[in-house]
């Protein structure tokens, strides 16, 4: 972070100045890192105290002093021998810290803002953006899959100076959350990747799901650039209600930046990328087909970056994983792939996986997906299951495991296809997939292990995977 006097922290987050014991005064510098979790705190880092649904930050005030922590934000003074800012709501004042640094910055320095948005596929392009922002300079991006109230702020934070870019990552799980973000942050370039139904159960509908999601580029002003999947029909929609110049990504021909040639395998995805009347093949190493229109955005922000198409080619082809948890390749004894996809899940990303497990199965070995259920689907939830386990049929999956009670639609609709040479079986628990498993997969099998993360099945793929390293 920027170095603030405790005074100027304490005008940003509207909050009452607490000296600590240690005689540091309104004038005193702080720099260092925001944390929301005691057990990141490091020394000369902010502690935010949060009150959350299960715990409360303030009982691990003390444990973050102990750690080093320089000053404390809380809702009410607690025991400490170091600095305190007391105000109304924490989480309000993390934000409003970061709308305070991000400011300064922006006006002082030469700072893009890159948001990123969309119902599937922000962690993966926001991994490949970074990687390409990060050969024009300093760069900060959010870490892990940080998108919330709270993660959003932690990585705007974590700006200085000298930050060329920073590239947030900005979810939601009802509608004005990526506005609330926007606005602490406001973006050169906004990206939406795709309006599906992931989380529309939290959201109440699909439609709900693209007000949401709309937010990132409403509110863009027309000196900025809004990325869009002309192959999405409702981001297509947004470039209605955005005043931002708009750049199209997607496969077709009327995408500035797109895709032809496209071949999926074992090793990756093959195609020819065009932009800007130039055109070059990429081996793109990230498993699965889907993640070429994360590709395809990311060259999209690249090309808005300034940076040229060859590199951006390079950066592509040096990604070797989207993320942990997601599309990674395990195993290899006896010829076994696991691809462990479990950190999330959605009716399109699911639809996505089997698809490529499909692709890339061994013509000696067999196809089995083991797939726990997809969270926060609300009303859309059995039917959407059911709809996999009738495409694992179609596609021709070999063998179809589901684990846990909340998945069993797809058991169930599954084994109700009549017209299927494949079988499905059902584990209540992951230790009894785990066993059936280890003693049923044969040599060359190719294993997709896919769930949402509530659905815990991603240490599943990872013991499947040190089963068969």
């Amino acid at each position: 972070m920027i170095a603030l006097t405790l005074a100027e922290i304490a005008t940003a987050v509207n909050g009452r100045l607490v000296p600590g014991d240690g005689g540091a005064g309104p004038e005193t510098l702080i720099d260092g890192e925001s944390q929301t979790d005691s057990r990141e705190v490091g020394p000369g880092h902010i502690f935010f105290a949060r009150r959350g649904e299960e715990t409360d930050g303030h009982r691990y005030a003390a444990r973050a002093v102990d750690a080093g922590a320089a000053l404390l934000v809380v809702e009410h003074e607690v025991d400490s021998r170091v600095p305190q800012i007391v105000v109304a709501d924490s989480t309000d004042a993390l934000g409003a810290l970061a709308t305070e640094v991000v400011r300064r910055v922006r006006e002082a320095g030469d700072l893009t803002i890159v948001g990123i948005t969309g119902s599937n596929g922000k962690t993966t392009t926001k991994n490949l953006v970074a990687a390409m922002a990060e050969r024009t300079g300093p760069t900060v991006a959010s870490a892990k899959s940080f998108n919330n109230e709270v993660g959003g702020p932690v990585t705007m934070l974590r700006v200085a100076p000298d930050t060329r870019t920073l590239i947030a990552e900005m979810g939601a799980s009802a509608e004005g959350e990526i506005a609330r973000l926007t606005a602490m942050a406001p973006p050169h370039i906004g990206v939406v990747l795709t309006v599906g139904l992931a989380h529309a159960g939290e959201f109440g509908g699909i439609e709900t799901t693209f007000r949401t999601k709309s937010e990132m580029v409403c509110d863009l002003p027309a000196s900025a650039i809004a990325v869009l999947n002309r192959d999405d029909p409702r981001v297509a929609q947004m470039a209605e209600l955005t005043r931002a110049q708009v750049h199209w990504f997607g496969l077709g021909s009327e995408a500035d930046v797109r895709a032809t040639d496209v071949d999926a395998s074992a090793d990756g995805t093959r195609f020819v990328i065009h932009a800007d009347g130039a055109s070059l093949p990429v081996h793109f190493r990230v498993l699965g087909e889907h993640h070429v229109m994360n590709a395809l955005a990311a060259a999209a922000v690249g090309r808005a970056l300034g940076i040229p198409l060859a590199e951006i080619v390079e950066t592509l082809e040096s990604a070797t994983l989207a993320a942990p948890g997601r599309m990674e390749v395990l195993g290899g004894r006896d010829g076994v792939t696991i691809i462990n996809d479990a950190y999330n899940a959605s009716p399109d990303s699911m639809s996505a996986a089997l698809r490529t497990l499909a692709q890339i199965r061994r013509p000696a070995g067999r196809s089995v997906a083991v797939l726990g259920a997809m969270s926060e689907l609300g009303e859309y939830s059995i039917e959407e299951h059911r709809r996999v386990g009738l495409q694992a049929v179609r596609l021709r999956i070999s063998e179809l495991v589901v684990v846990g009670a909340e998945a069993r639609q797809l058991h169930i609709s599954a084994i109700n296809e009549g017209a299927w040479d494949g079988e499905s079986t059902f584990f209540p628990t992951q230790d009894e997939a785990f066993a059936y498993l280890t003693e049923t997969l044969r040599a060359d099998d190719t294993v997709l292990v896919k769930s949402s993360n509530a659905a815990g099945l991603q240490r599943l793929g990872d013991r499947l995977g040190e089963a068969y390293a």
